[in-house]
C-alpha cells in the first residue's frame, strides 16, 4: 500500500511539474507576442511576405502611402514580417517576437503575400492571400461595433 501510494506520489509530482514547465513556456510565447501591447489601444494590420519585391506586396505598400491619414483615423498599428524578419511599426521586433506574432495568427512567413486585420479585441477579422483592396479592409473596420461607437455614428 505504502509503495502505491508513493509512485502515485511521484506520478503527480511528474505530472505537475511538466505542466508548469508547460504553462511557462506559454506564458513566454504570450509575453513575446507584441500584439498583446496593442489589445484595445489599435487595430494590429499585419502584412507578410517572403520577399519585399513581391507585386501583391509591393501593391499594398503604396496603397498604404496613399492611404495613410485613412489609416490612422481608423487607430491601426501596422506589423510587416518581410523574408522572416519582423517590424512593429518601422522598427525592428527580435526574431522571437516576429515567431510569437506569427504563431498567434496562425501564419507561415513563407506562404505567399498575407494580409491579416486583427482587432482591438485582439481577435484575428480578415485574412487574405494575394492581391488586397485596402479600401476593403477601410469598409470592414468601418462596420465593426468598437469603430462605430469610437466614430459616433
Amino acid at each position: 500500500m505504502k509503495r502505491w501510494l508513493i509512485l502515485a506520489a511521484l506520478a503527480v509530482g511528474v505530472f505537475g511539474i511538466g505542466n508548469a514547465q508547460a504553462q511557462t513556456a506559454d506564458q513566454r510565447a504570450n509575453a513575446a507576442n507584441p500584439l498583446i501591447t496593442d489589445k484595445w489601444q489599435f487595430r494590429p494590420l499585419v502584412l507578410i511576405t517572403p520577399s519585399a519585391d513581391a507585386p501583391a506586396y509591393r501593391a499594398l505598400r503604396e496603397q498604404l502611402a496613399q492611404t495613410e491619414s485613412q489609416f490612422r483615423d481608423r487607430e491601426m498599428m501596422l506589423y510587416t514580417v518581410e523574408g522572416g524578419e519582423g517590424m512593429r511599426h518601422g522598427k525592428p521586433m527580435t526574431p522571437y517576437e516576429t515567431q510569437a506574432l506569427l504563431d498567434a495568427l496562425d501564419v507561415e512567413a513563407d506562404q505567399g503575400v498575407t494580409l491579416v486585420l486583427v482587432g482591438k479585441d485582439g481577435g484575428k477579422k480578415v485574412q487574405q492571400r494575394g492581391q488586397v483592396d485596402l479600401q476593403q479592409i477601410y469598409d470592414t473596420i468601418d462596420r465593426m461595433p468598437m469603430r462605430r461607437a469610437d466614430s459616433g455614428s
